[in-house]
């Protein structure tokens, strides 16, 4: 088993593990409607930096970051935006630290395909 393999497996410890790891239940929906669950890592920030000026600002900036092999093992493919208002989008469910759930749709995703890892920057999103 090359490095790679091994960054991979260890990716599964630390997104997947809720016990030794950062592992979080995270739901995704495609725009079909079909629906699986996934444990990964998830944040969801209330102060960002504005670009233009460097100073901190009250915002919001949500992502969760997938295993794509866990992805992949259940026949799904890689949620991306849906840059089409009129359609569904990929969405993205997840509780907070005190189990109030969110919804949100994926705005953009990076897939990083050398260790495995998708993560997908989030919009909030009421269906």
């Amino acid at each position: 088993m090359g490095l790679r393999e091994v960054a991979e497996a260890d990716l599964g410890v630390i997104l997947e593990d809720d016990v030794t790891g950062f592992g979080w239940a995270i739901s995704v929906q495609d725009p079909s409607g079909n629906l699986e669950s996934f444990k990964g890592f998830s944040d969801d920030i209330a102060q960002v930096i504005d670009p233009d000026t460097g100073q901190i600002v009250s915002g919001r900036i949500a992502s969760v970051a997938l295993r794509m092999s866990s992805l992949k093992a259940v026949g799904m493919r890689w949620p991306v935006g849906v840059a089409d208002t009129t359609g569904k989008p990929w969405t993205v469910r997840f509780e907070d630290i005190l189990g109030s759930p969110h919804c949100f749709k994926v705005a953009k995703s990076n897939p990083d395909r050398t260790i495995g890892l998708l993560t997908c920057i989030l919009e909030k999103y009421r269906d």
